[in-house]
């Protein structure tokens, strides 16, 4: 095995002797600048590289696996399937339809725009987005601030942007955009000499009082400034939350009722009174 050792000899065919300097070369087994099989048997043999079982994983990990691939793929987090996937390929329970079919989901994880935006955000650098919506309508976006997140099933690309003309948000919140992203088929991506805004999106404080067996189930979310108990003959919760949008805080309450007063600020309460009377008009409702 060595210059000093006793010589063994190993009958491989050249797919094994192929593995096996592949495999020499990951765990840094060389001579000089070439994989070495006989450092790397032999650092097997002193128990230096540990050797375990490769094909015992149940058809219910390699599902899981898959799911998680394809929810990080979904999320724009390219890096971390790829990782996960070359677990998967690494194993020998995959057949080799199913390892074909994975190596080709995985070739183009995200369009290169995509792929632009999430490397943008992770340098926290400004970029200009230009794209074009399904009625060919052109979008222009000085992003300042921006984060994929999922928000109801589907990816957002959820920023603060120099633009506010056609945001018909409360003052204070224009400058907020939540644009889903299945929605872009192309795009073009151009960084910005701008300042990257550590704040992220605007907010503005909300608050509202829940009642009934709200007022007892609410669980404290992180971005409420306060929640306390009123002295009320109905138990009463109070809560102050910064909001970032009126339209995503809207469907959130919608389904409450009337166990959920908006009670200030004033531009927010009139605005949601608005889209109620307008819930209510719908099916002839008069409201006082």
């Amino acid at each position: 095995m060595t210059r000093s050792g006793r010589a063994l000899t190993i009958s491989l065919n050249e797919t094994d002797r192929a593995a096996l300097t592949q495999l020499a070369q990951e765990f840094g087994m060389m001579w000089g600048d070439k994989p070495n099989i006989s450092k790397l048997i032999e650092t097997i043999a002193r128990r230096e590289l540990t050797i375990a079982h490769n094909n015992d994983w149940d058809s219910h990990r390699i599902q899981a696996l898959n799911i998680a691939i394809k929810a990080l793929i979904d999320a724009g987090k390219t890096a971390e399937a790829q990782i996960v996937t070359q677990i998967l390929l690494d194993r020998s329970e995959l057949t080799i339809p199913d390892r074909a079919e994975l190596l080709k989901s995985t070739e183009n994880l995200l369009p290169s725009w995509r792929q632009k935006i999430d490397e943008l955000i992770y340098q926290h650098r400004p970029f200009r987005l230009t794209y074009r919506d399904a009625a060919d309508r052109p979008f222009t976006f000085t992003v300042l601030y921006g984060e994929v997140v999922p928000i109801e099933k589907r990816q957002y690309l959820t920023c603060q942007c120099v633009e506010s003309e056609g945001n018909n948000d409360v003052p204070g919140l224009e400058h907020n955009w939540f644009l889903r992203l299945d929605r872009i088929q192309d795009a073009i991506v151009v960084p910005m000499a701008e300042k990257w805004d550590k704040k992220g999106l605007e907010t503005i404080p909300v608050e509202f009082h829940l009642t009934g067996g709200l007022a007892f189930a609410y669980e404290r979310r992180k971005d409420d400034l306060e929640v306390t108990d009123l002295d009320t003959d109905r138990p009463t919760k109070r809560v102050v939350r910064k909001i970032n949008s009126t339209f995503w805080f809207f469907r959130e309450i919608l389904p409450y009722g009337d166990d959920c007063v908006v009670v200030a600020p004033d531009m927010v309460v009139d605005r949601f009174s608005r889209k109620v009377r307008s819930l209510a008009a719908k099916y002839s409702i008069a409201i006082d």
